[in-house]
């Protein structure tokens, strides 16, 4: 396993340009899957989870040619369906969540998707019935083998119909969306997930020529295509690795300006490291980072302390939150945490409190933070990491912290980041990966 070792203290100056969005990569190349024609997909991020979705499409047998550093073409035209019963792919898929995505795009052009169920990070349940109850909407057949966990779906024709989602999940909204659009007649998704990585999903879909009203809205209407043809896509900034950033300023005191971050595409994450007491300016597409000495965190307008508070888009992703929680450890002032959607994701703050982190763990979805005001550095540790937002975290607090600290399992962290170690070393951080 990979370690971090991070001498914390060092502030960092300069620019970094956030990889490819890891959360719309993963459904964009299982939408390949839908077309016997070659898609071309640009800024693809280079991180583990990825690599192993493009390693498991290349056993069902899509042409995978990488163009360039960051671009790759798809052509799906020579499918091999046995794998997907093989040993293999139980023990390929099993190792990633993002597979379960394939299920769709393989049941609307082959009639049939079979996954097994999939991991991921340890974040607590996160159930696939919103999936498999709008592949049965839409006319498939649904088995599942307990004693080997592996989920099926089975169709000779999907009809569309109307449906009410009972959560607005985005890889269910993907799943199911992705079936839909090669689907009999018309196919309404109410209370669909509307994050930017649905948006780009349903433009390139309809770039390949299917026909999905009502994007960027929760109400999907798609009227059902014979085929698909090839395109080209570009994949948006990752926007949760653009709020680390901001964090990593924060909490090292530094000036950093992150390149190219597609503003309009951030939603309330700009507004919400404010409330922190962040400066944040829009520099055109950029996002510039002045270095302060101290950020005061924000009360409500009655004087209660501020909470911050998951939701589904466009409400403030889950994935910052852990972010958010460590940077507030060396605010002025004290906010509440509250994870809503994951039951697991605030475990990480006893390694926080470990490093000297004023946290009171309420429950498993809130936490309560009394910041430092930078008046007193947390503690080099030494670390585990759970999960990629809370590897990521960890990994900030150690980059602030007085003396070394040493992170272990750091391949959840390359999970979802690209070549985070390299990036910092530029900007100045001493940090180093071992084996």
């Amino acid at each position: 396993m990979g370690i971090f070792k991070i001498e914390g203290g060092h502030k960092l100056q300069g620019e970094v340009t956030p990889q490819g969005a890891k959360n719309e990569v993963l459904q964009i190349i299982c939408a390949t899957i839908l077309t016997p024609e070659k898609v071309i997909i640009n800024n693809v991020p280079n991180i583990i989870d990825v690599n192993k979705l493009i390693f498991i499409l290349k056993e069902l047998g899509v042409k995978v040619t990488q163009l360039s550093e960051n671009s790759y073409s798809f052509q799906a035209d020579e499918i091999d369906l046995d794998y997907l019963e093989s040993a293999d792919f139980k023990r390929d898929g099993s190792s990633l969540r993002g597979s379960i995505m394939l299920v769709g795009p393989l049941l609307a052009r082959f009639g049939r998707g079979y996954i097994p169920r999939p991991g991921g990070d340890k974040i607590g349940r996160r159930r696939l019935d919103t999936h498999f109850e709008g592949f049965m909407k839409l006319g498939a057949k649904f088995r599942y083998n307990k004693e080997e966990y592996f989920y099926g779906v089975e169709a000779k024709e999907l009809f569309g119909t109307y449906m009410l989602l009972d959560e607005a999940s985005v890889t269910g909204t993907a799943n199911i969306l992705m079936a839909s659009v090669l689907a009999t007649g018309k196919t309404t998704i109410y209370n669909a997930a509307c994050e930017p990585y649905i948006q780009q999903l349903c433009k390139m879909l309809n770039s390949m020529g299917a026909n999905i009203k009502g994007v960027s809205s929760n109400l999907l209407i798609i009227e059902g295509v014979k085929e698909l043809k090839g395109c080209e896509h570009t994949v948006l900034p990752d926007m949760i690795e653009i709020g680390s950033w901001i964090g990593i300023a924060a909490m090292t005191q530094s000036e950093i300006t992150i390149k190219n971050v597609s503003w309009e595409n951030l939603g309330q994450i700009p507004d919400v490291f404010r409330k922190l007491g962040i400066k944040l300016e829009k520099r055109n597409d950029d996002i510039y980072i002045p270095a302060q000495d101290s950020y005061e965190i924000e009360g409500f307008i009655d004087g209660s302390i501020l909470t911050i508070s998951d939701a589904p888009w466009p409400g403030f992703t889950p994935d910052l939150l852990s972010i958010i929680l460590v940077t507030a450890t060396q605010a002025k002032g004290t906010v509440l945490i509250h994870q809503k959607m994951f039951e697991s994701r605030l475990f990480f703050v006893d390694k926080l409190i470990d490093m000297g982190a004023k946290v009171i763990l309420c429950d498993p979805h809130r936490a309560n933070v009394i910041g430092f005001n930078h008046e007193s550095k947390l503690k080099a540790t030494t670390m585990v990491s759970p999960d990629i937002r809370a590897g990521v975290s960890l990994l900030i607090a150690a980059l602030s912290a007085k003396g070394t600290s040493t992170i272990h399992n750091i391949e959840q962290i390359d999970r979802g980041y690209d070549k985070i170690d390299e990036k910092l070393i530029k900007l100045g951080a001493k940090i180093k990966r071992l084996n």
